[in-house]
């Protein structure tokens, strides 16, 4: 699904955005509900920014990836950690490129991600190339997405990549 964002894009930077992982879900721009097997899913936007609520049987979990004011958890390059029940794998890199080189990127993702029935992208009016996009699906018992947020002004585009299911026991 492919949305304007019914917002003026601020001139935020890759390097604001920061990570959360429990948070509770705040004010969207636009949603996107999903049911992939047993597993709930709400892909969020929340302007230049990410919210996804999961929740199974065997709990929920929360990812936000947002300028969050009084953070202090700047966006890593990697969490692995275990949320009750669940293993959670987080990756995010920023991929600097040239402008034409940066339009190109946004057209090619803006494609793959509106008519992708799990996917969710807003842009913003006035930047065609200024957007954030998520694509969830399942795979092996594990929730996947990953996501992208572009910020044409730096020529930066954050890629994001989370797996998250139920822990698998260790063999004996």
């Amino acid at each position: 699904m492919l949305t304007t964002l019914n917002t003026s894009y601020t001139d935020t930077r890759a390097a604001d955005l920061a990570w959360a992982l429990g948070r509770e879900p705040l004010p969207a721009l636009a949603t996107l509900d999903l049911e992939l097997a047993d597993a709930k899913l709400q892909l969020r936007l929340l302007g230049a920014s990410h919210q996804v609520l999961v929740e199974e049987e065997h709990g929920s979990c929360s990812e936000t990836v947002a300028c969050i004011p009084g953070s202090r958890t700047p966006l890593p390059l990697g969490v692995a950690k275990r949320v009750g029940d669940w293993e959670y794998e987080f990756a995010a890199r920023v991929e600097v490129l040239s402008p034409g080189s940066f339009a190109g990127r946004a057209q090619e993702l803006l494609a793959l991600v509106a008519d992708h029935p799990n996917g969710l992208a807003g842009v913003f009016p006035g930047s065609p190339h200024a957007f954030t996009a998520l694509l969830a699906h399942r795979h092996d018992g594990f929730v996947h997405w990953r996501t992208w947020h572009a910020y044409p002004q730096d020529g930066q585009l954050v890629a994001t990549r989370t797996r998250v299911g139920l822990r698998v026991p260790a063999a004996v």
